[in-house]
């Protein structure tokens, strides 16, 4: 380890170097906003004129430039952008950090910066400021204490660590793609090819609910296997639950006693305040549902065609919103609205098709909790050297 040095981050890198000014030639951007990016993985840009972009809309990057939310480091809103388009524009909520090439290898530095130790290090910096929100400052990133390997063997450690995120976002992207295989069989089945005769039925015809509203578990922050999906586990692209983002956990015994019931296999989660009318499936079958979401079991309907009618009158859903302090929908209203029943053979040919993608989608999900699991393992170990690889 003697040719290792102990240096401050700041000493092979710089921040905020370049913000938009008169010589901008972008009329219009590509905006990327703190909550669009979570753990690299980027959920969307906006693209908008600069006249009409927010204050915030600030920040320019260069080709693995690395972004990194300055409120709430916990909540890891942070990424490499290894090639951005030449108008993108990121919000002021983020520490852009250069690195010099000739001290530093970009994607060393990122996993460095994005390693358990470094996150929950900046989140207690944050959590002491004293701004509205617990922030850090661009100067607590550049006083982290670091140990800095030779810049071959940062390639070598950031090639290992980077081969298992390529594979992890392989395994998203294939399900990305089935997720919008289902979606585009929907639309062309029973939509472009939706006949005049086709009864409508009320949703609450059609399902049980499970309404676990009213009744707050004692719970913990501490993992088990039981996770209480809240409504931000919901409000991803995927109609897989996102697990990554629960926080709160109940033991065994709360898990079996506490709750008026759990949802299962195929059924829909559904947000009924604050993001509402967010929709996934239960389709892992992990954890059980908190307040403000509720399940819908089909009854006298395909399970896998009413996730996808739900999805298709999202906006009607989200109409429902009653204007109280937080958006917020009643049951009973949604229960009221209708939507159209196909022929059961149709529907059973779809169901067939789209749960072997489910089925694939789940065997994706395990896979990329192992490698998850074996990369958040390795970059403690590597990073400090305590594990090393050949160059």
């Amino acid at each position: 380890m003697s040719e290792w040095q102990d240096i401050k981050l700041g000493d092979v890198v710089k921040t905020n170097v370049k913000s938009i000014d008169k010589s901008y030639s972008f009329e219009t951007i590509l905006y990327l906003d703190t909550g669009s990016i979570t753990e690299g993985k980027i959920e969307s840009f906006q693209e908008m004129r600069l006249k009409v972009a927010p204050s915030r809309a600030k920040r320019l990057v260069k080709p693995n430039d690395i972004i990194y939310s300055t409120v709430r480091p916990i909540q890891r809103h942070y990424g490499i952008l290894k090639t951005p388009q030449p108008n993108l524009v990121v919000s002021t909520g983020f520490t852009v950090i250069e690195v010099n090439t000739k001290l530093a290898y970009p994607e060393f530095v990122y996993h460095l910066l994005s390693s358990n130790e470094s996150v929950e290090f900046l989140d207690v910096i944050a959590e002491a400021s004293t701004s509205t929100y617990p922030s850090l400052k661009p100067s607590d990133i550049e006083n982290l204490d670091i140990s800095l390997p030779p810049i071959e063997e940062q390639k070598a450690i950031a090639s290992v660590l980077s081969s298992l995120d390529d594979k992890i976002d392989l395994l998203h992207r294939q399900n990305t793609t089935l997720e919008r295989m289902a979606e585009t069989l929907f639309r062309q089945w029973f939509v472009e090819e939706a006949q005049e005769d086709w009864e409508e039925k009320r949703i609450g015809d059609l399902v049980k609910v499970i309404d676990n509203r009213g009744k707050t578990p004692p719970y913990t922050d501490i993992p088990s296997a039981y996770p209480l999906i809240e409504v931000n586990a919901l409000t991803g692209n995927s109609r897989l639950v996102d697990y990554s983002v629960i926080r709160k956990f109940v033991d065994g015994q709360t898990f079996k006693t506490w709750f008026r019931g759990h949802p299962k296999k195929y059924d829909s989660l559904l947000s009924t305040v604050g993001s509402i009318g967010e929709i996934s499936m239960f389709l892992v079958e992990k954890g059980s549902i908190a307040q403000n979401v509720i399940a819908l079991s089909a009854v006298n309907i395909c399970p896998i065609y009413l996730f996808e009618a739900l999805k298709s009158i999202k906006d009607e859903i989200k109409e429902l919103d009653i204007g109280s302090v937080q958006p917020s929908i009643k049951v009973p209203h949604l229960l009221s609205l209708k939507i159209k029943i196909p022929s059961k053979d149709k529907m059973d040919n779809f169901s067939t098709i789209v749960k072997s993608q489910l089925s694939k989608m789940v065997v994706n999900y395990h896979q990329i909790q192992t490698l998850e699991k074996l990369r958040d393992n390795l970059l403690p170990k590597l990073i400090s050297g305590e594990v090393r690889v050949e160059n």
